[in-house]
């Protein structure tokens, strides 16, 4: 029925007004036989001809019956497919969008706990940042202390090399001091062997000094000079030795100072670096497990939405399945009420045209009164 070809008429001889036709039997309508009794008033010819339009008429209204049946048929189809399409329980997408609903809260909350690790990595990165910037302090502080120690230690060389010089000057003094001694010895035992030998010369001359209490004094003023000399020289040894030795002091006990501070601060920066790398290591592994636990559920809730995703492609893919056979239903539905349109249209015309025919036999059987005018029969030339 889907196929239906357009019915092709047979060429028709146009109908003559006195061209007799058959009468169908009250009993059988316009889908029946004829009256066996018209076959006397119509020739071998005719008959055929009205028996074949006969056919005809009976062909045209079993395919009348058959598009009917096949329109309905097709309108039961588009009946149980609008069935179909409405909402069932094979359609019920309810469960589907509370999965969704429950995927959507869990990829929330997921997100949520996912920003609050960021949150705590955020501010583990700016304690990081804090304990570098005072571990950068402390360390520019200590190469400050290193700075100043070795300062101190080029102080403390240059200390021990004037020390070394006031040194080897008092040996020199000392030296010195011997050497005067030794000279002036030397020249009183000249003095004293030249006094040995004296000679007598009497002259008459005024009285002179003593030469030997003249050495004497001479001897005890160089000795005088030469304590006070040692005395000055050992004092201002003493004073700078004294003098240096509270710089060495000072400068060892700075040393030391400094050394103890970069010894804290060493510390301070271990205890601090220790610290430092234990909190990333437990951050690390905080984040390490959400990330995998969120990973797989991630992983779960893909899956799921994946095949969420093919249900409804599938679905997407039924539906447009169905409204291709809809409209491929209805374009034959179409089809089909026009060409029983055009179906109607012949038999309405075939019937007016058999009725004309009739009309025109049962006419010829009236019998006819003459012309009150010019008293002949009707019909006739003169009427």
């Amino acid at each position: 029925w889907k196929h239906a070809m357009p019915l092709t008429l047979a060429p028709r001889r146009p109908a003559a007004v006195k061209t007799p036709c058959l009468l169908p039997s009250f009993g059988e309508g316009l889908g029946g036989g004829f009256v066996a009794g018209g076959d006397v008033l119509l020739g071998g010819g005719e008959k055929e001809t009205m028996q074949n339009l006969n056919n005809r008429l009976a062909a045209y209204l079993d395919k009348v019956r058959a598009l009917e049946e096949a329109n309905a048929e097709l309108e039961i189809k588009i009946r149980e497919w609008h069935m179909k399409q409405r909402p069932g329980p094979d359609h019920d997408y309810s469960p589907y969008f509370k999965t969704i609903e429950d995927l959507r809260n869990k990829i929330l909350a997921a997100t949520t706990q996912n920003a609050n690790v960021l949150l705590q990595i955020d501010n583990a990165k700016m304690t990081a940042d804090d304990f570098r910037t005072k571990y950068e302090t402390e360390q520019a502080l200590r190469l400050s202390v290193e700075s100043d120690t070795n300062g101190l230690s080029r102080v403390l060389d240059e200390l021990t090399l004037t020390i070394g010089d006031l040194e080897r000057e008092a040996e020199r003094l000392r030296e010195e001091l011997i050497f005067l001694g030794t000279n002036h010895e030397e020249e009183m035992r000249v003095l004293r062997s030249q006094i040995g030998r004296e000679i007598t010369v009497e002259m008459d001359a005024a009285p002179g000094a003593d030469l030997t209490k003249v050495l004497e004094e001479i001897h005890e003023l160089y000795e005088s000079l030469a304590k006070n000399n040692l005395r000055d020289v050992e004092q201002w040894f003493l004073s700078k030795t004294e003098e240096l030795n509270r710089e060495v002091a000072h400068h060892t006990e700075e040393l030391l100072t400094g050394k103890s501070e970069i010894t804290e601060l060493r510390r301070n920066i271990q205890a601090l670096e220790i610290e430092l790398q234990s909190q990333l290591l437990t951050l690390e592994g905080t984040l390490a497990d959400p990330e995998a636990r969120y990973g797989s559920q991630l992983a779960q809730l893909q899956t799921l939405i994946s095949g969420v995703e093919e249900q409804l492609a599938d679905l997407r893919c039924d539906l447009e399945r169905q409204n291709q056979e809809y409209k491929f239903l209805l374009d034959v539905k179409t089809r089909l009420e026009q060409e029983i349109s055009t179906y109607r249209h012949l038999l309405e015309g075939e019937e007016a045209q058999y009725v004309q025919g009739v009309k025109i036999i049962v006419g010829s059987f009236v019998p006819r009164s003459p012309c009150r005018t010019c008293n002949h029969s009707p019909g006739s030339h003169h009427c």
